[in-house]
């Protein structure tokens, strides 16, 4: 084992200074990758805050909570709402590829409409499909006929091209554009279904209670942290290694590659073989002629 450190000026090496700013970079992306991870994770507690605080408030009517063409706020996330009016089940829509447990089925949106004429959609629930899917309104449970008094909790509009409506069907619920679609004018958002009175002949399954755990955030940041400090840890160590002299004394310890065999090398060490071997060749060749040659005598 050496001795005696060594000079640190390999550290400003083109090698050593790539490799430091390598490890540089990879650090502060561990960094930030981290602080993303935990600004998530408080905000999933902030909107469980929001959720459990709404959970616990009394049913609020509709029009005091949602408007005509505005998405809901965040601060009224599964906050409990109450309609009463008339679903117009002729303008259901359903929302495709929706699973419950692994088994394959629809939700299916109905529109109350209320007594200002503005109407809510209902997230009635899930109905259970064959494999190939169901876009038909009319093959799933009717709702109740007559007025109807409901409440659920509140839901944002989704975006992007999942909510589009084709033949009174979509995968993601949005009210900007089932409104269109249908032609009722609507509160923005909709409501999964909590209660409804009079109850239906055949009741859909109900949505599922919010997610309130805090999700894997917390990990993923400190492992993100983590990579970052096993990074630095391993430039110091390679560096330590350089300075005691450990890294020469591992790579004198390490055998010594064989040279490759080339097309060259190969054809030498052939005729050298064929040099070897020509002489004993020849000699067995004559004695063989001899003997025939006697043999013919």
């Amino acid at each position: 084992m050496p001795s005696g450190g060594r000079n640190l000026r390999f550290l400003v090496s083109r090698r050593w200074l790539l490799l430091l700013v390598v490890v540089l970079v990879l650090a502060y992306a561990c960094l930030l990758l981290g602080r993303w991870q935990w600004h998530r994770l408080e905000g999933k507690k902030a909107g469980n805050a929001i959720i459990r605080t709404n959970e616990k408030a009394a049913p609020a009517p509709v029009d005091q909570v949602l408007r005509h063409g505005e998405d809901p706020p965040d601060t009224a996330q599964y906050q409990v709402v109450s309609a009463t009016g008339t679903y117009d089940a002729a303008k259901s829509v359903i929302v495709r590829y929706q699973t419950r447990d692994g088994s394959p089925g629809v939700d299916v949106v109905v529109p109350l409409v209320t007594d200002s004429g503005t109407a809510l959609l209902v997230d009635r629930g899930w109905f259970a499909t064959a494999n190939q899917g169901l876009t038909d309104p009319s093959q799933v449970p009717p709702p109740p006929t007559g007025r109807v008094t409901v409440t659920g909790w509140v839901r944002q509009d989704a975006g992007g091209s999942s909510a589009q409506v084709v033949n009174a069907s979509t995968r993601a619920i949005s009210s900007s554009q089932i409104e269109p679609a249908i032609g009722l004018p609507l509160y923005g958002g909709f409501v999964q279904l909590l209660t409804e009175s009079p109850k239906p002949q055949t009741s859909l399954t109900a949505a599922d209670p919010p997610d309130l755990s805090n999700g894997p955030h917390f990990f993923y940041a400190l492992q993100w942290w983590f990579f970052g400090i096993l990074a630095l840890f391993g430039f110091g160590y390679l560096a330590w290694e350089e300075a005691t002299g450990r890294a020469d004394l591992r790579r004198a310890q390490q055998p010594a590659k064989k040279p490759s065999r080339g097309p060259g090398l190969q054809r030498a060490e052939q005729a050298a073989v064929d040099r070897e071997h020509r002489p004993a060749d020849e000699r067995r060749g004559r004695a063989e002629q001899e003997r025939s040659g006697t043999a013919e005598l």
